[in-house]
Protein backbone atom coordinates (compact mmCIF):
# COMPACT_ATOMS: atom_id res chain seq x y z
CA UNK A 1 0.00 0.00 0.00
CA UNK A 2 1.52 3.30 -0.71
CA UNK A 3 -0.33 6.80 -0.32
CA UNK A 4 0.08 9.28 -3.29
CA UNK A 5 -1.31 12.77 -3.07
CA UNK A 6 -1.66 14.64 -6.98
CA UNK A 7 -3.52 16.94 -8.35
CA UNK A 8 -4.40 15.39 -12.31
CA UNK A 9 -7.66 16.05 -12.14
CA UNK A 10 -7.56 19.94 -11.08
CA UNK A 11 -8.08 18.83 -7.54
CA UNK A 12 -6.64 16.98 -4.70
CA UNK A 13 -6.70 13.61 -5.43
CA UNK A 14 -5.52 10.53 -3.02
CA UNK A 15 -4.41 7.58 -4.53
CA UNK A 16 -4.38 4.89 -1.43
CA UNK A 17 -3.60 1.89 -2.99
CA UNK A 18 -1.97 1.73 -6.49
CA UNK A 19 -1.64 -1.70 -6.66
CA UNK A 20 -5.39 -2.80 -4.46
CA UNK A 21 -7.59 -5.31 -5.90
CA UNK A 22 -11.23 -5.68 -5.58
CA UNK A 23 -10.89 -6.91 -1.95
CA UNK A 24 -9.52 -3.85 -1.17
CA UNK A 25 -11.97 -1.57 -2.23
CA UNK A 26 -14.65 -3.42 -0.21
CA UNK A 27 -12.32 -3.23 2.47
CA UNK A 28 -12.26 0.72 2.33
CA UNK A 29 -16.09 1.42 1.36
CA UNK A 30 -16.77 -0.90 4.43
CA UNK A 31 -14.39 1.80 6.82
CA UNK A 32 -15.73 4.48 5.06
CA UNK A 33 -19.39 3.54 5.70
CA UNK A 34 -19.25 1.37 9.39
CA UNK A 35 -16.45 3.29 10.75
CA UNK A 36 -16.66 7.03 9.02
CA UNK A 37 -20.42 7.05 8.72
CA UNK A 38 -20.14 7.65 5.14
CA UNK A 39 -23.49 7.39 2.71
CA UNK A 40 -22.76 5.95 -0.76
CA UNK A 41 -25.06 8.07 -2.93
CA UNK A 42 -24.22 6.51 -5.98
CA UNK A 43 -22.45 3.82 -7.40
CA UNK A 44 -21.48 2.93 -10.59
CA UNK A 45 -19.55 -0.67 -11.23
CA UNK A 46 -18.04 -1.28 -14.73
CA UNK A 47 -15.74 -4.09 -16.35
CA UNK A 48 -12.85 -2.19 -15.51
CA UNK A 49 -13.67 0.59 -12.85
CA UNK A 50 -15.86 1.09 -10.01
CA UNK A 51 -17.32 4.97 -8.77
CA UNK A 52 -19.23 5.30 -5.77
CA UNK A 53 -19.99 8.67 -4.37
CA UNK A 54 -20.22 9.30 -1.20
CA UNK A 55 -20.87 12.04 1.70
CA UNK A 56 -19.08 12.50 4.66
CA UNK A 57 -19.50 15.20 6.76
CA UNK A 58 -20.82 18.59 4.38
CA UNK A 59 -18.39 17.02 1.51
CA UNK A 60 -19.19 15.23 -1.53
CA UNK A 61 -16.10 12.55 -2.87
CA UNK A 62 -15.76 9.87 -4.80
CA UNK A 63 -14.48 6.57 -4.05
CA UNK A 64 -12.74 5.25 -7.34
CA UNK A 65 -11.30 1.69 -8.19
CA UNK A 66 -9.64 1.22 -11.31
CA UNK A 67 -7.77 -2.33 -12.61
CA UNK A 68 -4.73 -0.55 -13.95
CA UNK A 69 -4.24 2.50 -11.40
CA UNK A 70 -5.90 1.15 -7.96
CA UNK A 71 -7.93 2.80 -5.74
CA UNK A 72 -8.09 6.62 -5.08
CA UNK A 73 -10.24 9.48 -3.40
CA UNK A 74 -11.14 12.69 -4.83
CA UNK A 75 -14.00 15.45 -4.59
CA UNK A 76 -16.84 14.03 -6.58
CA UNK A 77 -16.76 17.83 -8.39
CA UNK A 78 -13.24 17.59 -9.60
CA UNK A 79 -12.05 20.62 -11.20
CA UNK A 80 -14.91 22.57 -9.31
CA UNK A 81 -13.48 21.27 -6.04
CA UNK A 82 -13.72 23.61 -2.75
CA UNK A 83 -11.04 23.99 -0.69
CA UNK A 84 -12.73 22.28 2.12
CA UNK A 85 -13.17 19.44 0.03
CA UNK A 86 -9.73 19.28 -0.80
CA UNK A 87 -8.27 19.15 2.41
CA UNK A 88 -11.02 16.62 3.39
CA UNK A 89 -9.39 14.44 1.22
CA UNK A 90 -6.37 14.60 2.53
CA UNK A 91 -7.63 14.33 6.21
CA UNK A 92 -9.67 11.32 4.93
CA UNK A 93 -6.52 9.78 3.30
CA UNK A 94 -4.58 10.01 6.46
CA UNK A 95 -7.26 8.34 8.06
CA UNK A 96 -7.82 5.59 5.76
CA UNK A 97 -4.32 4.88 5.65
CA UNK A 98 -3.69 4.47 9.45
CA UNK A 99 -7.09 1.83 9.65
CA UNK A 100 -6.16 -0.03 6.81
CA UNK A 101 -2.76 -0.90 8.41
CA UNK A 102 -4.21 -2.38 11.47
CA UNK A 103 -5.95 -4.71 9.24
CA UNK A 104 -4.73 -8.45 9.10
CA UNK A 105 -2.79 -9.54 6.49
CA UNK A 106 -4.73 -12.31 5.11
CA UNK A 107 -1.82 -14.44 3.99
CA UNK A 108 -1.10 -13.73 7.97
CA UNK A 109 -3.91 -15.10 8.64
CA UNK A 110 -4.30 -18.03 6.81
CA UNK A 111 -0.72 -19.10 8.38
CA UNK A 112 -1.77 -18.56 11.71
CA UNK A 113 -4.78 -21.01 11.38
CA UNK A 114 -2.34 -23.63 9.68
CA UNK A 115 0.09 -23.10 12.07
CA UNK A 116 -2.20 -23.90 14.71
CA UNK A 117 -3.60 -27.11 13.29
CA UNK A 118 -6.66 -25.91 12.70
CA UNK A 119 -8.13 -27.74 8.91
CA UNK A 120 -11.40 -26.26 7.15
CA UNK A 121 -13.54 -28.03 5.18
CA UNK A 122 -15.90 -26.61 3.08
CA UNK A 123 -18.24 -27.55 0.55
CA UNK A 124 -21.24 -25.47 -1.03
CA UNK A 125 -23.57 -26.25 1.79
CA UNK A 126 -21.87 -26.80 4.64
CA UNK A 127 -18.66 -25.75 6.17
CA UNK A 128 -16.87 -27.44 9.12
CA UNK A 129 -13.68 -26.92 11.31
CA UNK A 130 -11.64 -29.33 12.65
CA UNK A 131 -9.00 -28.85 15.34
CA UNK A 132 -5.86 -31.22 15.50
Amino acid sequence: MSLTLRTTFGCTEAVIDDDANLNRFYQIAHILSDGLEAVFTKKEDDFDAINWDFSIGKHRLTLYFNIYNGISIFPTKTKDAKKGENNAVMELASVLEGKLMQLPDAVHIIRTIKDAGIVMNSTHDNCSVNVS
